[in-house]
């Protein structure tokens, strides 16, 4: 259960903030949440927008909490791990959206055995539609990962995979909405060239992706199934499908998810 669990932030970033929502409006109490930040002026914006505990102390919040989660860059990491180092026990799972630090990574500035789990969500958790990928640790329980998974599927959806898979997590889903954005941006623009005004061209092209992801989540189909249910032969379809074949359009996604994927694992090594 998340309601009787007292769960605290360390960083309050759009992310976090984005869970924050989903916790309360999963019914988790706001008096339970409790956010570790710096900037003052953050601080004052979450505690006055949702009611939760604040403070910028990290290790009240190791202290206090049940649950907690490490929402900082993975450039200031190091130094957030030291400051914790000593206070976080064995007891207390810790949840990680930190990208490319590795659990073993955040395992080693402990001197006990701590409950690791590591996520990688991406933005649309900011609209409750994140697509989540979820990675133990070494000494993570089976009940920590359940618990991990119960609270990003607040937020959206939320999948279980090996962390040596994550990089491939942040190839596809971590870039993905920057490469819809950019399909959307161009069926948008090609709507302009044709006479549409932009601003109908645009929603017309959002509401067509939105609407198509959802009717394949919903039916559960193949996408190439629910492809052939469009293409009429000899149509306006398959000529357009003819059309992105011949630029290799999917072949350029797969290279586009390739070249993150690799990235990824070149900035872990770092």
């Amino acid at each position: 259960m998340l309601t009787d669990k007292k769960i605290g932030f360390i960083g309050g970033g759009n992310m976090a903030e984005a869970l924050i929502r989903g916790l309360l409006t999963g019914g988790v109490p706001a008096a339970d949440v409790t956010v570790a930040e710096p900037l003052t002026e953050r601080r004052e914006f979450l505690a006055d927008r949702y009611g939760v505990q604040v403070t910028a102390d990290n290790n009240a919040v190791v202290a206090g909490c049940d649950v907690i989660i490490l929402a900082v860059k993975p450039q200031i990491s190091g130094q957030v791990l030291k400051v914790i180092g000593g206070t976080l026990s064995a007891e207390k799972p810790l949840i990680s959206i930190m990208a490319g630090i590795t659990t073993e990574t955040i395992e080693a500035a402990f001197p006990g055995a701590v409950r690791v789990v590591r996520v990688m969500p991406n933005t649309p958790a900011l609209v409750m539609e994140a697509a989540s990928a979820v990675a133990p640790g070494a000494h993570a329980t089976s009940e920590d990962i359940s618990l991990t998974r119960r609270i990003f599927e607040l937020v959206g959806k939320a999948y279980l995979v090996e962390e040596k898979l994550l990089d491939a997590v942040t190839g596809l889903s971590g870039s993905g909405p920057a490469y819809v954005l950019t399909f959307i941006e161009a069926l948008s623009d090609a709507g302009v060239k044709n006479g549409l005004p932009r601003d109908i061209a645009t929603g017309l092209a959002a509401q067509t992706v939105f609407g198509t992801a959802k009717l394949l989540l919903a039916t559960h189909e193949h996408p190439a199934l629910l492809r052939d249910k469009v293409t009429s032969p000899g149509g306006t379809t398959i000529a357009g499908l003819h059309a992105l074949e011949q630029v290799g359009f999917r072949g350029t996604v797969i290279d586009a998810v390739d070249a993150a994927t690799a990235r990824s694992k070149e900035l872990g090594t770092k």
